[in-house]
């Protein structure tokens, strides 16, 4: 008979009247691991759970035909469901065990496999559902990741200048939208490369890229993390400062930036020269400009540099023309 069970029930234990175990299901006796030599008392391998603790067979055998949830005592993190059934003539009992929604965890731990369960048992499907569902996961978790990625790409993309990394117009005009509804101080700065139209005419436009690069370079190199460096387009770029409106602090960095600028510029077998003509207007928190203003403000200050000789940095003084 017990050969029988083995096949039909193959995690099932069969008890005594007294409540030792005189046969173990071989897929049972492959999770309890070593066994003492039976028989062994039951509720001395398995702790009943639920509905309630069990001190005793006669408590036991009184919960037959209800769904019991036991937990091996040699290995606490394995539960059981099960259910136990009285054998006629007060022979015992026959208790059949599953191991419910932690199949997977169970499959992995005692290393089961297809042959540990009746073939009737939908447990080796559940396992295959579970499966294609992690697998599913997974791929869906990959493609949303993949086309984040792309995302992020495509913005950053969108707010960038190709040629010199630097942020462009549009994001430039974000930028000053959020520090204008903000209300805290900063300054924007305008800055035209002097004498570049003629690196593009005599070296071509190779060298102009080149030149535009270096330019890029130096003004990230004299700006704080903070700041925001823009390419406005050609030889344009702007410069946003974030809590500055020190005047001489500007003036102090914007000559330190049109020397840098007319350091000479190798390229090939040629010596590009440049230089930098500077408009800076300051805002404080009361400021109410747009950003198009701020920027024409900017832009008025740099015709100023640029109408008294380039090579330097006039600041934006309201009714100047």
């Amino acid at each position: 008979m017990m050969s029988v069970f083995d096949i039909l029930c193959p995690c099932h234990a069969k008890l005594s009247p007294t409540g030792h175990i005189l046969h173990l299901g071989p897929t049972l006796a492959k999770v309890l691991g070593d066994v003492p030599a039976l028989p062994v008392r039951f509720l001395e391998m398995f702790e009943l759970r639920r509905p309630h603790s069990a001190a005793s067979m006669r408590v036991l055998f009184a919960l037959a035909g209800q769904k019991l949830t036991f937990r091996l005592r040699s290995a606490a993190q394995t539960e059981l469901k099960a259910v136990l059934a009285l054998l006629p003539d007060g022979q015992g009992a026959v208790v059949n065990f599953s191991f419910g929604i932690a199949i997977q965890n169970a499959v992995q731990r005692h290393s089961l496999t297809h042959s540990d369960f009746a073939s009737t048992d939908l447990a080796i499907e559940m396992l295959y559902l579970m499966e294609a569902k992690n697998a599913a996961m997974e791929a869906s978790r990959t493609l949303n990741q993949r086309l984040q990625g792309a995302k992020i790409a495509a913005e950053e993309q969108a707010f960038t200048d190709t040629l010199t990394g630097l942020k462009n117009r549009r994001a430039l005009n974000l930028v000053l939208g959020r520090l204008s509804e903000a209300k805290v101080p900063f300054t924007v700065m305008q800055l035209d490369l002097d004498y570049f139209k003629a690196v593009n005419d005599t070296y071509g436009h190779a060298a102009g890229d080149h030149v535009l690069q270096v330019a890029a370079r130096i003004l990230v190199e004299e700006t704080r993390a903070e700041d925001t460096v823009v390419r406005l387009g050609g030889d344009e770029f702007a410069l946003v400062f974030y809590n500055v409106i020190n005047a001489t602090r500007l003036a102090k960095l914007s000559q330190r930036i049109i020397n840098r600028l007319e350091q000479p510029v190798p390229f090939q077998n040629n010596i590009c020269r440049i230089s930098g003509s500077i408009g800076i207007a300051l805002f404080d928190r009361r400021s109410e400009a747009s950003p198009e203003a701020m920027l024409e403000q900017s832009d008025q200050a740099l015709y100023a540099s640029k109408k008294a000789g380039r090579a330097q940095h006039s600041f934006f003084h309201c009714g100047a023309a």
